[in-house]
């Protein structure tokens, strides 16, 4: 398989500065076999331009035709005069644009061209044919001869595309989908990581009863036809230059418009095509075995007598194709060279695009040895899935070229069909390979290449369409092997010795992800990339630190060149795309890195690589790194209890934002400080400024509460989203996490509620910080448990805040007047710090 690099590219945003050779590389490393990289065009050099012939003189008196030509090629020869050209093909006449190659270029086989004289005249360049530029067979064994519209001095290089690269796959037997652009394509974006443009996704009509009729008598040989018609072709029209190019550069030769369409699409989508010419096939089109002794002439001009096992297409008249293989000659399309020599150009044409049975199809082509281009890829596996879209290119590109009309019937039959599943266990590939890839790795790789997988410890995988060869659970497995790469598997497979388990930093953030999963949250892991454009969507102030962003030298996409500074756009936008897709009750959390360019900027050094790099080449190289924080979000949307029965549920508010942190807090051993703040994204009357006590200092370590109604209209985001972020590593640094037992007295408790009435404005956290301070070390727990804003009751611009306080002694039972002193001191003491009076 011919594959060129620009071609390639149609699919894949492969990077500006990737070679051919890079791309074999990546491809080689993921398990395709790239024999070589031809460049094409290496060689030239021009002046290579469009020229139009104006007189034409015959020569005589030689033993071969000569003709003295002048040709106007523009300002392409410095002086705008007609160039004189002895040249000895007849394929061209006065006024026809050809390619002219002037003195001083460099023609492919390192072929100098200057002004020389031969047959008496001085010829000042050439008029060019396909193989003296390195194009292939285009058919005409001629001068290449342009379309009237062509520009006269226009590059001719840039115009015949004659500078490319082209990889040659040799696909193995099992890899029928890498047999054209997509598949290949397909690869590429898997091995670099990079999206693909599947040119598969068409819109596609649905079948109608007004479709060419179709009967299918052997559903087993042809589990799938679709059928499509065009109408009013018009006989002039001819396979625009970058459509022959292609076709050229994978190998084939440019037939005819219809015809070039068809293998255009096959190499393309990797589906073999048919056109027949609707005025040539007498009534249904039908698939069966053919009779024995039954014949047909096939493209090739050969009559060929057919077996009781090949699989034939037939009308009304008996076989007119070998399916599958080729077609027959009683229904072949007549071109514009048919038309000149007396025929009928084809105007009016039947497409094909069908699925037959690997197996018999290879057999029918070993049976008459004939392998075609079709026949290798319905041998090797075609995508059932595919048949549909590949007809819908077929009648896109003949109606945009050809001036046709798509008539609105399509026929499409299929066999029922169920997707094949595997099930496999979630370490298979680990054990295959003796290498630890983990159900993570195993599910990403398996879903790269377009399988759907559920499950945990045994993955029920769905094997996509493309893939046939995908059979077993070796078969999955071989995929991750591959797609980790063959070079990463170890010669040897030492037994380690007993490790010390995880770390205490590895332990905290497993604690906190199992605690925010149970606590309801899912994990999302999104991508560390944004885009500068984001902090003015989040509204973040011009001087925020958070704007100062490490800049990727080759990022993957040029939307998002930046590395993250924090985690709530990735998570943002998970929302976004999942409440988009109809899960409008969300809660989201993540812990990953962030990433701030250290204040001194340094270059990193290359390692040395002859010996193992000292521990002061590693500080260097580490202090050349960004400070790499490791941060923790969450977000939530939609309701956090659901209704039913049992009551009628709530939504997510800014308090679960705020418990999220201090369960967080918790598993880290943390005292987490919670008062009023105001920033970024968050609504200034409904944030939380977190923060933690550092030798006798507060420092701010994260916000949560509910966001903007600004930012959630400028991300799209639902109604009352909620959000918190904080930062792990700073509330790791001053927690304890050993284990602490729970305390279990002998003592009864005394509970004790106060309510107390303080102005609106004032935090509940510094009335609770009071009431702590004040009632001393008899105080187990206190707890807010009701707010009361009744301005008819408690005056304007006030509100009522209860507590029940539970105090305990360590070494007796508390007395009534014990505990009443403590909570009255308490009290005390929350109205010196904040004029909180009890409420009568």
């Amino acid at each position: 398989m011919r594959v060129p690099l620009s071609w390639l590219r149609e699919y894949v945003d492969l990077p500006a500065t990737e070679t051919g050779r890079d791309v074999q590389a990546k491809l080689i490393s993921a398990g395709l076999e790239v024999e070589t990289v031809e460049h094409l065009g290496a060689d030239l050099k021009g002046p290579l331009v469009v020229g139009q012939v104006l007189t034409i003189e015959e020569l005589e008196g030689f033993k071969k035709p000569i003709r003295f030509c002048t040709v106007n090629v523009g300002q392409a020869n410095g002086t705008g005069e007609p160039q004189e050209i002895v040249c000895g093909a007849r394929n061209f006449a006065v006024g026809d644009k050809v390619v002219v190659v002037l003195p001083g270029a460099t023609l492919p086989g390192g072929f100098s061209i200057s002004a020389r004289k031969t047959y008496g005249k001085t010829s000042h360049g050439m008029i060019c044919s396909s193989d003296e530029l390195g194009m292939g067979d285009d058919g005409t064994h001629g001068i290449i001869v342009l379309p009237p519209e062509t520009e006269v001095g226009k590059d001719a290089i840039e115009l015949l595309e004659l500078v490319d690269e082209v990889l040659d796959i040799a696909v193995t037997a099992n890899r029928g989908d890498c047999l054209s652009i997509r598949g290949v394509a397909r690869e590429a974006a898997i091995a670099y990581g990079l999206p693909l443009r599947d040119p598969a996704l068409l819109d596609v009509p649905g079948p109608n009863a007004y479709g060419y009729p179709v009967k299918i008598a052997d559903p087993t040989g042809c589990d799938r036809f679709t059928a499509r018609t065009v109408t009013g072709l018009s006989a002039e029209a001819r396979s625009p230059i970058w459509l022959q190019r292609r076709l050229q550069k994978v190998g084939m030769r440019p037939i005819s418009l219809a015809v070039d369409v068809t293998n255009y699409v096959m190499m393309e989508l990797g589906q073999p095509l048919h056109a027949y010419d609707r005025s040539l096939v007498q009534g249904t089109i039908g698939v069966r075995r053919a009779q024995e002794g039954e014949k047909i002439v096939t493209l090739d001009g050969t009559e060929r007598k057919l077996h009781a096992e090949d699989l034939v297409i037939t009308d009304d008249r008996g076989p007119i194709g070998l399916a599958g293989v080729m077609g027959g000659a009683n229904t072949e399309i007549a071109d514009h060279d048919a038309a000149e020599n007396g025929g009928n150009a084809t105007s009016d044409v039947v497409i094909e695009a069908a699925h037959f049975d690997q197996v018999s199809i290879a057999r029918t082509a070993r049976r008459h040895k004939l392998s075609s281009e079709a026949s290798r890829r319905f041998e090797r596996g075609v995508d059932p899935q595919a048949a549909a879209a590949a007809a819908q290119r077929t009648v896109d590109l003949l109606v945009l070229l050809a001036g046709g009309t798509a008539e609105a019937g399509v026929t499409e039959i299929s066999a029922p069909s169920a997707p094949h599943t595997i099930r496999v266990p979630a370490d298979h590939p680990d054990r295959v390979a003796g290498v630890e890839y983990g159900r993570e790795t195993v599910v990403r790789r398996l879903q790269e290449v377009g399988c759907d997988v559920y499950g945990q410890d045994e993955l029920i995988v769905t094997v996509p369409s493309w893939r046939p060869d995908l059979d077993d659970i070796n078969d999955l497995a071989e995929e991750v092997i591959r797609l980790e790469g063959y070079e990463n598997l170890p010669s040897t497979l030492p037994r380690p010795p007993a490790g010390r388990g995880l770390t205490s930093r590895q332990r905290l953030h497993r604690r906190v992800g199992r605690a925010l999963a149970g606590a309801g949250y899912v994990e999302a892991l999104n991508y560390p990339f944004v885009g500068e454009q984001v902090f003015d969507q989040l509204g973040l102030d011009a001087d925020d630190p958070a704007r100062r962003v490490v800049k990727l030298v080759n990022p993957l996409s040029d939307e998002e060149p930046a590395l993250r500074t924090s985690l709530l756009p990735g998570l943002l936008g998970a929302l976004r795309r999942n409440d988009g897709r109809g899960a409008h009750d969300l809660a989201l959390f993540e812990t990953g890195l962030v990433f701030h360019p250290r204040d001194e900027q340094r270059v990193a050094a290359d390692l040395p690589v002859d010996r193992r790099p000292s521990e002061d080449d590693l500080a260097a190289l580490d202090a050349a790194l960004p400070d790499q924080p490791r941060h923790v979000a969450v977000v939530l949307a939609g309701a956090r209890e659901q209704a039913g029965w049992w009551g009628k549920g709530r939504p997510a508010d800014w308090a679960d934002a705020v418990e999220s942190a201090r369960t967080v807090a918790r598993e880290a051993g943390a005292e987490l400080g919670v008062r009023k703040g105001q920033y970024g994204p968050w609504h200034p009357g409904r944030c939380a400024e977190l923060f933690v006590t550092v030798d006798g200092e507060e420092r701010v370590v994260g916000h949560a509460g509910e966001l903007h109604p600004r930012v959630l209209k400028t991300l799209g985001l639902p109604a009352r989203t909620c959000a918190m972020e904080l930062d792990l590593d700073s509330v790791e640094r001053v927690g304890d996490d050993t284990p602490q037992a729970p305390g279990i007295s002998t003592f009864p408790v005394a509970t004790q509620d106060v309510a107390l009435v303080v102005e609106e404005f004032v935090p509940a956290s510094e009335v609770e910080a009071a009431l702590r301070e004040g009632a001393g070390e008899l105080l187990e727990s206190i707890r807010l448990f009701d707010v009361y804003d009744n301005a008819e009751q408690l005056g304007e611009g006030r509100k009522s805040l209860a507590y029940a306080l539970r105090f305990r002694a360590a070494d007796r039972t508390l007395t009534v007047d014990e505990a009443s002193a403590a909570r009255d001191a308490a009290v005390a003491l929350a109205g010196e710090r904040v004029g909180a009076v009890l409420r009568s």
